[in-house]
């Protein structure tokens, strides 16, 4: 966290077993699915995972991609802004996560393979996100570690390179 310490988000770290996260802020796998499905590579894989995903002020979700679809629910805190490229496109698709109304959606679903990121537009923003079939790390990818897709960015969105 940067700056003051924030009792609610100390107290949500704690109860929800918060830990850092490789693409930035904080989360806990709460659920996994004991059934599993065989995905379209002929993996098999749990039918869906879920998380509870926090950004506090000044954090963001670095650029990053999963395989599969993934649904982003507002739980509380400030809104979100949750951005994503689809694949063989140069436009964002952006959306404002926070408590329906006023320009905010309770949730929205990131398509499988594109490059996604997040930022909170407060304090801080809590967050679930639902995979399915269900996350693994072997299908997830940081832009900073595809050269091609950094390159691109930086070109054409020079402005979105802090988040790499």
């Amino acid at each position: 966290m940067l700056g003051r310490v924030n009792p609610r988000v100390e107290r949500l770290v704690r109860s929800l077993q918060l830990e850092r996260h490789p693409e930035g802020g904080r989360y806990h796998e709460w659920y996994r699915a004991s059934d599993t499905v065989t995905g379209s590579d002929g993996m098999k894989r749990p039918a869906a995972t879920s998380i509870h995903f926090m950004l506090e002020r000044g954090e963001h979700s670095r650029w990053h991609r999963v395989a599969h679809d993934e649904v982003w629910h507002f739980y509380e805190g400030d809104p979100l802004e949750l951005i994503w490229i689809a694949p063989g496109t140069t436009t964002f698709e952006r959306h404002q996560l926070g408590h329906a109304g006023d320009g905010n959606e309770p949730a929205a679903v990131v398509p499988g393979g594109c490059w996604q990121s997040a930022s909170t537009l407060g304090d801080y923003t809590l967050v679930g996100c639902t995979v399915a079939p269900g996350f693994s790390f072997e299908d997830f990818a940081l832009m900073a570690d595809d050269h091609a897709a950094a390159e691109a960015l930086r070109v054409r969105h020079p402005e979105m390179t802090g988040r790499l």
